[in-house]
């Protein structure tokens, strides 16, 4: 009889880790927050749920989705990888929304209204584009005086978005 009860516990264990694992793998994560480039909504050190289903199918230990069925809207609070390290930032722009930019006074970006500062490298880096690329998007930070970002390295591919931030 005891051999019965631990043979059941051991398939109980094993699949509950299997579940487990696929879970982390496919459908969601809990990230911590390092950084403060995403204040006032994420905070350094907040826990994160994310929703790796939101946009597509993850392929496990790659920056890349196996199958998109969806694509970030703006808004949206985004993961995806950039030198080999998970990035948190707020989709502030999708693909076609057209960009404008000022020198007045300072460097500005202009997306739909909404005006973000740019340094004098990352003017010149996005000055040429006239609009956010098809299949792209302008990933920013909400701290935008801090926060590297879309402005620094370019436009993210949304086949690299690796989920969605649920919540805090």
């Amino acid at each position: 009889m005891r051999k019965e009860r631990a043979g059941i516990l051991f398939k109980c264990a094993v699949t509950g880790i299997c579940i487990g694992l696929f879970l982390k793998l496919f459908v969601v994560d809990i990230m911590r927050v390092t950084g403060d480039s995403m204040e006032p909504a994420l905070r350094d050190g907040n826990l994160v749920v994310i929703n790796k289903l939101a946009y597509g199918l993850v392929i496990p230990f790659s920056s890349r989705l196996l199958i998109q069925w969806a694509s970030p809207k703006k808004g949206d609070i985004v993961i995806y990888l950039y030198n080999d390290n998970y990035v948190i930032k707020r989709c502030c722009a999708t693909g076609s929304i057209p960009l404008e930019y000022s020198n007045d006074s300072q460097y500005t970006l202009i997306v739909e209204g909404e005006k973000y500062p740019l340094s004098e490298r990352q003017y010149h880096l996005m000055y040429e584009s006239k609009s956010v690329p098809y299949g792209t998007i302008l990933a920013i930070g909400d701290n935008h005086s801090v926060s590297v970002d879309s402005r620094s390295y370019g436009f993210v591919p949304e086949k690299n978005i690796l989920g969605k931030a649920l919540c805090r």
